[in-house]
């Protein structure tokens, strides 16, 4: 056996530090000290005789050396974690974890996940909800409900992404805020306080209101932020002002006489999910029930 491998613990810690930035976080997801992985990382810098980190404000960069190597122990530690997941498959009972917007949780997924359960009592569902994204393929996460764009790095390794839905932006308020304005022009939403999401990055009302031919400026209108949709359109309920949102999220409200559009002008692409997991997990048998299971209700739901 090559003499090389006899640094194999030492690259745990190297690709752990070097993926997170940080001696730090890379101990506490390897449940070490942060003397330990230094000295790891110290050893291993002495045998290979080149440096692999070097610091930058706060964060533990690579070197050009350090990058050379990353790339290859990356894919090979990958490629270990698919081998040993073919022959430790899970059955389907077993615990499965879901993470997912907040908003999407609590408006769209936990009023049907019944459903679910009822079907596949066997699996056990814990539900993470979270505005900051999480890496699949470090973490104890089986699948992830996205909201936004998709970028390289959430797609790394064996992660599969799959579109689930898309669909256009509304303004949405109160019935009673609508009768008391009576919005007979887009203008007229000038008027209201302009409640906005922060972590909806691609809703903004700068948009909308283009969409619509409104003239604006920015420094006279009300604002309000909150940090989920579920939050705004609570405030909104209350009759505090106007949020832009999906009927997907909001239909039940609106159903309900809670909430109503306003104006029928859809701001295009708006809101996008995605489905996130990783195709090599020993848990796949849970994680494809619930994928069928999240495809059928979208499609009865006419989301798809």
């Amino acid at each position: 056996m090559d003499k090389q491998l006899r640094y194999l613990s030492a690259l745990r810690y190297f690709e752990a530090a070097a993926r997170l930035k940080s001696y730090s976080a890379a101990a506490k997801e390897l449940n070490v000290t942060q003397a330990a992985v230094s000295q790891q990382l110290r050893g291993l810098e002495d045998n290979l005789g080149c440096k692999l980190f070097f610091r930058n404000g706060r964060e533990m960069q690579l070197t050009d050396k350090g990058h050379q190597l990353l790339a290859p122990i990356t894919e090979g530690f990958e490629r270990i974690i698919v081998g040993l997941n073919r022959i430790q498959t899970e059955p389907l009972e077993g615990v499965l974890t879901v993470t997912v917007p907040p908003s999407f949780a609590s408006l769209w997924l936990m009023p049907r996940l019944w459903r679910f359960t009822l079907k596949n009592p066997t699996i056990t569902i814990h539900i993470h909800s979270d505005i900051k994204r999480v890496a699949i393929l470090h973490s104890d996460i089986d699948l992830a409900i996205r909201q936004g764009k998709i970028t390289e790095s959430d797609t790394a390794g064996s992660i599969r992404c799959e579109h689930l839905y898309q669909e256009e932006v509304y303004p949405l308020c109160s019935a009673e805020l609508a009768r008391s304005i009576q919005f007979d022009s887009p203008e007229k939403l000038k008027r209201c306080w302009l409640i906005h999401g922060v972590n909806s990055k691609e809703i903004v009302w700068s948009k909308w209101f283009e969409k619509a031919g409104v003239k604006f400026d920015n420094s006279a209108l009300r604002w309000m932020e909150v940090p989920t949709f579920d939050m705004a359109l609570n405030a909104v309920i209350a009759g505090h002002g106007v949020c832009l949102g999906t009927e997907s999220l909001s239909k039940a409200l609106i159903d309900q006489g809670l909430l109503v559009k306003p104006f029928d002008i859809g701001l295009t692409p708006g809101m996008q999910f995605s489905l996130l997991y990783d195709g090599a997990s020993s848990r796949l048998p849970r994680i494809e029930a619930f994928r069928n299971w999240l495809f059928r209700e979208l499609e009865q739901s006419q989301y798809r």
